[in-house]
């Protein structure tokens, strides 16, 4: 290709990114920049209120944003050809499972899937329907119950103890995996009743050993699409030590207000973006494997310390991306750390919190062990396809027998 060819080339890809995101600015971001553009001159005695506009923002438009994204951006780099069917363009864009809440599925991993035939016999029907049953148990009976508590913390923090506090910012941790990733089974599993297998977007997050650990495991499809359209772009950890850190804060600090127009979650992004430097700079030796014994057995008891510290950060910073306002934030840390009486849990909710976290930890541990999943795998695609229907069916009307109050799915609003 000449020098004309690349140039138009550049050209288009920029008139493409300049339109996904200029329509993603307008109804998500246009308000946000208004009211905080308002309030930085107000600070300064500018009184010039510029009309906050009354937009409707599209359901799911940061993700089928991100989706457009990455397509025109393999395109321009060649790792996928030009999509010639606008229909299987349309599909892409616009399929119904994960249209709403992701995970954000690249155009490599979803266009030649539509190319392949598929018929009744070639659906992964089973493993579609267990994906979707649990996917019903985690959101309806374990998320929205658990929500309960989380709820009444980041409601009245004034009102409850210390300890019921941290029992509330320890249940939204909870509940935002359960609601998350329930969304998440329910939209493969669909897709695969379809004949079409997405990406993975959970991978036991609370068991990361570190904070990048926890982000190739939360929320993959996200942190896989910044990494490689922002964080390797902007010249990743291949430019020295300061460059790399502020690529990191960076893309945190947009992955953060990717999530929402909301300072909250420009901080929760610029948090980890910090941990994720502070991680990088202080290279954790123990966090390395070790030839001698006595080494070795330290390494693993720091190790241990430091996944505690890692899953009891991650949890705090939840705090930010829960609280409506700054208020509530530092209401429900000072509950946390300056420890007070207050009105304490009903029993009843607590014995719920100590159910919910137990099913959580055997479920955690036995998700981990490949050996696990694969038995459990094998054994409900070898049951007698009636007996298949009736488990299935049972374990849906249990969940709505045993389901709390309804809430919207979390990440609906994003």
């Amino acid at each position: 290709m000449g020098p004309a060819g690349a140039k138009h080339n550049r050209l288009l890809l920029a008139l493409s990114v300049g339109a996904n995101l200029s329509v993603l600015a307008f109804f998500k971001y246009f308000n946000f920049f208004i009211e905080s553009g308002n309030a930085l001159f107000s600070a300064f005695g500018l009184f010039l209120p510029f009309p906050v506009w009354h937009i409707v923002l599209p359901v799911g438009i940061s993700f089928y944003t991100f989706q457009s994204l990455s397509y025109t951006i393999d395109v321009y780099r060649g790792e996928i050809p030009p999509e010639k069917n606008f229909w299987n363009y349309a599909l892409f864009l616009s399929f119904f499972p994960q249209l709403v809440a992701g995970p954000i599925v690249p155009a490599r991993a979803f266009l030649p899937q539509l190319a392949e035939w598929k018929n009744w016999a070639s659906l992964d029907i089973r493993e579609g329907l267990v994906l979707i049953l649990i996917g019903v148990w985690k959101k309806a009976v374990l998320a929205d119950t658990i929500a309960e508590i989380s709820d009444l913390v980041f409601r009245a923090p004034d009102s409850v103890s210390s300890f019921h506090a941290w029992m509330g910012v320890f249940a939204y941790a909870l509940q935002i995996y359960f609601d998350f990733s329930g969304y998440t089974d329910i939209a493969l599993g669909s897709a695969l009743l379809l004949g079409f297998r997405l990406v993975e977007n959970f991978r036991m997050p609370y068991l990361a050993s570190s904070f990048s650990d926890f982000w190739r495991r939360w929320h993959i499809s996200l942190s896989s699409w910044l990494r490689n359209y922002l964080y390797i772009p902007m010249g990743g950890s291949r430019k020295g030590d300061l460059r790399t850190y502020s690529n990191l804060m960076i893309t945190m600090f947009l992955g953060g207000l990717w999530h929402g127009a909301s300072w909250n979650f420009v901080v929760w992004g610029g948090i980890h973006g910090a941990l994720l430097a502070m991680e990088r700079f202080f290279d954790f030796s123990f966090l390395k494997p070790r030839k001698e014994e006595k080494r070795e057995r330290l390494g693993a008891f720091l190790s241990i310390v430091y996944r505690g510290f890692v899953i009891l950060s991650v949890v705090l910073v939840w705090i930010f991306f829960r609280s409506p306002n700054w208020e509530i934030t530092i209401r429900v840390f000072s509950k946390l750390f300056l420890w007070s009486q207050g009105l304490e849990p009903n029993p009843f909710w607590t014995r719920i919190f100590v159910s919910v976290f137990f099913l959580f930890s055997v479920s955690t541990w036995i998700g981990s062990r490949e050996e696990s999943k694969g038995r459990f795998k094998n054994w409900y695609l070898g049951l007698n396809p009636v007996l298949f229907g009736i488990l299935v069916s049972s374990g849906l009307l249990i969940a709505v027998l045993f389901s709390a109050d309804s809430q919207p799915f979390l990440y609906f609003v994003f």
